[in-house]
Parts: C-alpha cells; sequence; structure tokens
C-alpha cells in the first residue's frame, strides 16, 4: 500500500494531512503528486470525489513553499466554474497549509471588490478564482498575471457548459509560456482537447476511472410518473420521501424556476427544505449550504450549479425530479451520494416525453436502467413515448441536446424529432438525407466547431422552412438551470 511519505510529501505537508483525518492517498493522488512535484504538466481525467483537490494542492504547497510573492502578482492560479467549487479549494488549502506560511485568496462573485483589492495586494501565493471575476479584476487594472508559476484548470468540461471557454483561453494567452499546467475534467470533448493541444506541454495523462460512470456503492433507480404535470410529479417525491424515511437528499430540476416552486411546495407539506440555484447571491447560497452540512436543512431542492464539485459527504439520497437534458449531468447529479466509499441511493422520475433521455443516460452508463415499478414498453432499444403527434412545436423538454457542451448535433436534430415529436419531421429528415452530402450543406459546417446549433439552424432554417415554419428546437438553444 503507497502511503503519503512515499509520494514525496514533505514531513510538514503529512502531519496536515493526516490532522485533515486522511490516512492513505487515492489513486489519483498516487499517480498526479509525484509528477506535480516534479514540475510536469498534467491531464487528470476523473470524476469529483476522487481526491483530485489534494492531488494538485499537496504539491503545490510544497513547491510554493520556498519563494515570496509580490502585490497584485500571485505565484500559482486555480480557476474553477462556481463559486461553491472554488470555496471549497479554498477550504482545502487552508486545511492543508496548516504548517505553511502561505497567502491565499479567493476571487467570485457574490463578495465586495473591495475586499479582494485589500487581499491581492497584500500578496497571494494561491489564488482562487472563477472566470469571470478574474476578468474582471485583470480589465480594472488590479492583477496582474505573468507571475503565475502553476496554473491549475478544475472541472474544465463544466467550464464548457457553462460558457467559459473563451474566457480560459483569455486567460491563458495572459499567462506566462513557462509555466506548470494542470488540468482537470471529467469528460473530453473536442473543445476540451483543442484547449489541451494548445495550452499543455506533453501532459502526463492520468486517468483513474472511465470519464462519466457513477460509483458502485450508488442504488441507482427510475420511476415512471403515470401524470406528466409537475404538480403531480411533487406528488410522487413527496410520498416516495416519506416511502424511504428518508433524512437528508438532493432534488435536482432542470430550471431555476423549477427549483423555486418545489422549494415552496415542500415547506407547504412540512417538510424541512432549502433551495440553491444560480439566481441566488452569493451569502444566501453559503448559509443554505452550510445548514445542510449540519442538518438543519434535510432535503435541498437545486439546480446544476449544486451538481458537480460540492463536497457534502452524509447524503444518502439524490433525486432527480426531472431527467437531465445531458447525461454527463446524470452522472455528476447522483455523484453527490455514494461518496468515499458510503452507500447512496438515486432515484430519478421520467415521464412519458422524457423516455428518449434514458438512453443516453444507458449509453453513458454502460447498461439498463432499473425501474422502480411499472416500467415502459420498449421497441428494439428504443422506449416507445406516449405523446401523440399533433403539435406543430416541441415542448421544452424535447429541445435537448445529446452534447454536453448545448450544441446540436447533426444526427441528433433529425434522429430524434423524427420519432414522433414533431410535424415536421419528415420534412427535415428528407432534407437532411438529401442534402447532408451537398457542396452547400458542407461549406455550411466549414468552421472548426462542426455542425453547430447555428450551423445546422440557419442552413434548414433558409432551405427548408418558412420563418412561421422553423422548428422551435432550432430557434431557442438550451438555456440550463
Amino acid at each position: 500500500m503507497t502511503t503519503f511519505a512515499e509520494l514525496g510529501l514533505s514531513d510538514k505537508l503529512q502531519s496536515a494531512v493526516i490532522s485533515a483525518g486522511y490516512s492513505k492517498p487515492t489513486p489519483i493522488q498516487v499517480e498526479a503528486i509525484p509528477s506535480v512535484i516534479q514540475g510536469l504538466d498534467i491531464l487528470g481525467l476523473a470524476q469529483t470525489g476522487t481526491g483530485k483537490t489534494a492531488s494538485f494542492a499537496l504539491p503545490m504547497i510544497m513547491r510554493l513553499e520556498i519563494g515570496r510573492a509580490r502585490a497584485r502578482m500571485p505565484r500559482s492560479l486555480i480557476l474553477a466554474p462556481t463559486r461553491e467549487l472554488a470555496t471549497q479549494v479554498e477550504q482545502a488549502f487552508e486545511k492543508y497549509c496548516t504548517n505553511h506560511k502561505l497567502n491565499i485568496a479567493l476571487l467570485i462573485g457574490g463578495v465586495s471588490f473591495e475586499e479582494q483589492y485589500k487581499k491581492l495586494d497584500k500578496g497571494v501565493d494561491v489564488l482562487i478564482a472563477t472566470p469571470g471575476r478574474l476578468i474582471d479584476h485583470f480589465q480594472r487594472g488590479k492583477l496582474l498575471l505573468n507571475g503565475v508559476e502553476i496554473l491549475v484548470i478544475d472541472e474544465a468540461d463544466r467550464m464548457l457548459d457553462m460558457g467559459f471557454i473563451p474566457f480560459i483561453d483569455k486567460i491563458c494567452r495572459l499567462l506566462p509560456p513557462r509555466r506548470q499546467t494542470l488540468f482537470f475534467s471529467a469528460t473530453m470533448p473536442p473543445e476540451i482537447k483543442f484547449l489541451i493541444d494548445q495550452f499543455l506541454n506533453n501532459p502526463v495523462r492520468i486517468e483513474v476511472s472511465r470519464p462519466a460512470t457513477a460509483a458502485n456503492t450508488i442504488t441507482q433507480t427510475f420511476r415512471l410518473c403515470e401524470e406528466s404535470s409537475d404538480w403531480a410529479k411533487r406528488g410522487v417525491l413527496r410520498q416516495i420521501i416519506r416511502d424511504k424515511k428518508v433524512k437528508n437528499a438532493i432534488v435536482f430540476c432542470n430550471r431555476k424556476r423549477d427549483v423555486v416552486i418545489l422549494h415552496k411546495s415542500l415547506l407547504k407539506h412540512g417538510f424541512n427544505a432549502g433551495s440553491l440555484h444560480g439566481d441566488m447571491d452569493q451569502t444566501s447560497r453559503t448559509a443554505t449550504l452550510d445548514k445542510f452540512r449540519k442538518g438543519e436543512v434535510a432535503i435541498l431542492a437545486a439546480s446544476d450549479v449544486a451538481a458537480r464539485g460540492l463536497d457534502i459527504p452524509q447524503v444518502s439520497h439524490v433525486f432527480n425530479f426531472d431527467v437531465p437534458w445531458a447525461a454527463d449531468d446524470y452522472i455528476h447529479r447522483i455523484g453527490r451520494t455514494g461518496r468515499a466509499g458510503r452507500t447512496g441511493f438515486a432515484e430519478t422520475l421520467v415521464t412519458a416525453g422524457e423516455l428518449h433521455l434514458i438512453e443516453q443516460i444507458e449509453r453513458i452508463t454502460g447498461h439498463s436502467v432499473t425501474w422502480d415499478g411499472v416500467a415502459p414498453k420498449k421497441q428494439g432499444v428504443q422506449y416507445l413515448s406516449k405523446r401523440k403527434c399533433n403539435r406543430g412545436r416541441a415542448k421544452q423538454s424535447d429541445r435537448v441536446s445529446c452534447r454536453s457542451d448545448g450544441r446540436y448535433g447533426l444526427e441528433y436534430c433529425y434522429k430524434n424529432h423524427s420519432a414522433g415529436r414533431m410535424v415536421e419531421s419528415n420534412q427535415w429528415s428528407q432534407a437532411v438525407k438529401n442534402d447532408k452530402n451537398s457542396s452547400s450543406f458542407k461549406a455550411s459546417k466549414s468552421s472548426s466547431l462542426k455542425h453547430t446549433h447555428e450551423n445546422v439552424s440557419q442552413y434548414y432554417s433558409k432551405n427548408y422552412f418558412t420563418k412561421d415554419s422553423t422548428p422551435d428546437f432550432l430557434l431557442r438553444p438550451i438555456r440550463r438551470a
């Protein structure tokens, strides 16, 4: 068995790790820590809950021990997609730095600029930030990035989902070319691979488990709801919570407005509930999370802002009030339970109109889902939807993407919307069948990012649909909660 001492950590760091309650390193720590100490670039493919924060934090502390920070010139930079994840990284560094004198600063939204200016003026060894707030400080002239020795990009695929990739590209170009880069992502879509090729120098690739897989400590079940209304689904959810005597759970919704409605409904029916979504200010979000960790709130209704990175180890149940639009989001939602070897339970409520999304989940998990109660009928590998094909526009739940970056792949567009979900499906199918090899279509997808929502919609709207008949899913791309 490998120990922290064998990984090359100093005695002071080993003492801090033991004080934090850890006795042996995780697989990603075993592989990453020695390489980071040597100054090599790292490409880490790992899920949340694998110990990856310590895999870069511990060796960074050891390397930054020598040297001194200057005002407004951080020595290292860690980028995180959300305020909550950035705050957790800061807490991890403070925990491991008990025997070191390193200045740590956190730059996130919802906090006064003046307080952050004061920290930057003192000199920062470890700067942890969300991309938007970091760019704000740089544009105000309060921050210089030409002294960064180590760059960490955490949850890169989540950055992609949230539209931060242009910010990441800009930030990387502001940093010194000679630096160490540590890059972590759960999945590897093409846009992420492009960043890696651009900004990493012969990275050591570390993959501790197959990307986008759920821990085997999680029992996953799906429940088919007879009625598709949100009112009926809320009743089903309340009954499940009562029947299973759930003491502690996170309930995920696809939309922020549904989080608010579900929270009010749970309170009205006597549940001890809280809510967490992107429209809340930082003070409210932090207070809600603290109450949930302490057990003062038992049921947390949340949007996907809480799906990744949050380290709340005692979550026993996760419920998906809606089937997530992207299968990757399903993995990261249920990953809030069953952490660190504990047993966890995840249950997803499914309406007839969401059955086509189950096929995506089965593909990414590699096995058929388990139904709690009545299972829907299947024809081959496809679930049969009960929805009638008599509507001119698709419902919001049908405007989904099979890719985590929010773009519509061409095959998805015509296959899924010719499966009895839109009146225009025959016209759409025939258009694609006739013209997907034509020179005009090839020209429409000649950009570096092929098959984007914009390319497909512009081409087919122009050539096959009038302004009034263009399918709704082409006119309005997804907005995630």
